[in-house]
């Protein structure tokens, strides 16, 4: 094809001429003139001939683009780690996963980075990182910047059809609520659905590529509720798999309810096996498995106590495969039947899937394609992240490389078997933690119910339950220095939002999102953060640093230094002075954190009373926090008892929809009936 250089050659230069006979210097101008027209005329034909070639290669090109993009089919089941035959776990039975795996590229280091649905799911739909985006607290609804795109704007501007059967709960605000206002999770997930076209990929018009997304929840932690247990399918002769034969985890004890559910978790693994045969079964009968590449994935970790929310393994490590037609299998680096060993995280969903529909990958995505990757894009570590559960307030950050696991717990004094009112409808985790107050646990099998180490590190391959945390010893000392200092920069990196206390990011946030709150020249992050690392190393030697720092300009500042001070608890009796006048902080979390740390050092009604005032507050993140802090209290909030207990009964009459109030009431009621 002649290119516009070439073009530009074909101009004819301007011609010198000589005057001889009788021609005038006028008649060469005119003639010179007529030429340059007849030229130029030329010129702008061969251009017009030349844009339309171009133009109509274009179309053709896109066309044929246009045909060739793959359909993609995403099959999500809920809550289960790799507990199944194609990752080698010989009691499980899931023949069609298995075959699946047969004919797909099976992943061995896949991971959740957040261990709930709601945080996983916002990652998944945009690609970013949601502690950098001040998403990773479970239902949170936080508003984020307007470049932040759902991965079905971009596939639906490309001309694909897209649709969800069942599942959006994306943690973040979809739409824009005024300040204050709050929503049902129902009223969320209908404004959620926004995002998605109408039916099925049946639906779709003729020609037109698709995107669907099954989501199975036959695996969800739901399904070991107390109600499940009374189900036909729970019945003795409906069984797959036996109590008895359950190989438990060294962190549990061997009790009947916790076998029972470990051996109802793998039927219902089973399932939601016979499930994934059904849809892709489905698939081949409409003739559309050779024309689409299917996804199968769990959302995160699950779902017997100590996986689903926790970053060990159990709640992070994922089942992920990817099958590819004959007509595809250009676009991927490996074969069908093979394994993989690369790091893969919820991050890359979303650019993995714009880079089977031929969509390059906006700037601002955190994750990068699992295919289209260069090599300074494969990842050493999966970073992960935990903050509240429902209406238990945590944080925790971790690192996972191919063998070790890093965590890192900001709030050590906080056990993990902090009492959340979902987790406890199972029975195996109320048969649990009755064990070990019966003295009847190990241990491994107490160490959840205890405050907990500032770090852990573990060997996943010497110890896959992660129960020998190897932070004290010195053949890791470099293992544990290179983990410590990645994650240090991971989470500067990101300018992790979830540094920043609940109640403190709402107020904050009235007109700016906490990704642009961190981003500003007056708020100082990277403080923030380093004040949360020395006020959870829990040393002593740090109390006068945290001193200072509860005089900082700065609340978060001033909050992480009270966290400090309550984690040493009677060491840090020469701050009690400057907690006392942070009890009428302008900050509420401070009041509450520094009521928390003077409750250990001798001032219990001063700090209860600050407390209490904070459980009014117009915030239901502030009250949310106040109201655990009264729960780590325990018998120190005994005072309160009489009016917690009236706060929950006019609670129950107003039956709120809103998820923070519910979680409010889920934790004063654990408060009162402790009291």
């Amino acid at each position: 094809m002649t290119d516009s250089c070439s073009l530009s050659r074909l101009k004819l230069t301007p011609r010198m001429y000589v005057v001889k006979n009788s021609w005038t210097r006028c008649d060469l101008v005119k003639e010179s003139a007529q030429k340059n027209a007849l030229t130029k005329m030329r010129d702008s034909r061969r251009y017009q001939f030349v844009a339309c070639v171009l133009l109509q290669l274009i179309f053709i090109s896109a066309a044929i683009a246009k045909a060739d993009r793959p359909n993609i089919l995403w099959i999500v089941s809920e809550d289960n780690s790799p507990l199944l035959g194609a990752y080698g776990d010989t009691y499980a039975t899931t023949p069609n996963i298995d075959e699946l795996a047969k004919q797909s590229i099976v992943y061995d280091n896949a991971f959740a980075n957040s261990p709930v649905c709601a945080p996983t799911r916002f990652s998944i739909l945009t690609g970013m990182h949601a502690s950098a985006m001040g998403t990773s607290n479970m239902r949170s609804r936080n508003k984020v910047p307007a470049f932040v795109k759902p991965y079905t704007f971009y596939l639906r501007a490309a001309g694909y059809h897209v649709t969800n059967d069942n599942k959006t709960d994306y943690n973040y605000a979809t739409a824009d609520i005024p300040n204050g206002e709050q929503l049902t999770y129902k009223e969320w997930q209908a404004i959620d659905g926004k995002f998605w076209d109408e039916g099925t990929y049946t639906d779709r018009k003729p020609g037109q590529p698709f995107f669907h997304i099954y989501n199975l929840s036959e695996s969800h932690e739901s399904r070991l509720h107390s109600s499940s247990h009374n189900s036909s399918h729970s019945s003795s002769h409906n069984r797959r798999h036996l109590p008895e034969d359950v190989i438990l985890p060294p962190y549990h004890p061997d009790t009947p309810e916790i076998r029972e559910d470990w051996a109802l978790y793998y039927d219902r693994i089973s399932q939601m096996d016979t499930q994934v045969g059904k849809k892709l079964a489905e698939l081949q009968a409409a003739g559309l498995l050779d024309h689409t590449i299917v996804f199968y994935y769990s959302d995160h970790g699950g779902a017997v106590a100590r996986s689903k929310r926790f970053l060990y393994d159990t709640g992070t490590k994922i089942p992920f495969m990817v099958r590819a037609p004959e007509r595809f299998k250009d676009l991927l680096n490996q074969d069908m039947g093979s394994r993989a060993e690369q790091i893969v995280n919820m991050v890359d969903l979303a650019p993995t899937l714009l880079y089977f529909a031929g969509i390059d990958k906006p700037a601002h995505i955190h994750g990068n394609s699992i295919f289209g990757s260069s090599i300074e894009d494969v990842k050493r570590y999966a970073y992960l992240y935990r903050g509240r559960m429902d209406e238990r307030i945590d944080l925790v950050r971790a690192l996972r490389d191919k063998r070790f696991k890093y965590i890192r717990n900001y709030m050590p004094h906080r056990p993990n078997g902090q009492h959340l009112a979902y987790l406890w409808k199972a029975e195996s985790v109320r048969s649990w933690e009755q064990a070990c107050q019966q003295n009847q646990c190990n241990e491994t099998q107490q160490r959840f119910w205890q405050s907990r180490q500032p770090e852990e590190l573990y060997d996943t391959e010497a110890d896959p339950w992660e129960v020998n945390n190897l932070v004290s010893d010195p053949a890791y000392a470099s293992v544990l220095r290179s983990m410590r200092e990645n994650l240090r920069r991971e989470n500067r990196r990101y300018k992790d939002v979830g540094f920043i206390p609940e109640g403190e990011l709402s107020l904050r946030t009235r007109n700016i999102t906490g990704y642009d709150l961190v981003r500003q020249k007056y708020f100082p992050i990277d403080l923030v953060i380093e004040t949360a690392e020395i006020a959870s190393s829990a040393k002593e030697a740090n109390l006068q640093l945290l001193i200072e720092r509860l005089s900082h300009k700065e609340a978060v500042v001033r909050y992480w230094a009270a966290v400090g001070c309550r984690i040493l608890q009677d060491k840090a009796l020469p701050a009690k002075h400057i907690l006392l006048k942070r009890l009428k902080d302008n900050s509420a979390d401070v009041q509450i954190a520094a009521a928390e740390a003077l409750a250990y050092l001798g001032y219990e009604k001063r700090a209860l009373r600050a407390i209490m005032r904070n459980l009014k507050h117009s915030s239901p993140m502030v009250r949310l926090h106040a109201a655990n802090v009264l729960d780590a209290l325990g018998s120190k909030a005994k005072p309160a008892a009489k009016k917690l207990r009236s706060m929950v009964i006019y609670m129950e009459k107003l039956k709120s929809k809103s998820p923070e109030e519910n979680y409010l009431l889920s934790a004063l009621s654990h408060t009162v009936s402790r009291l």
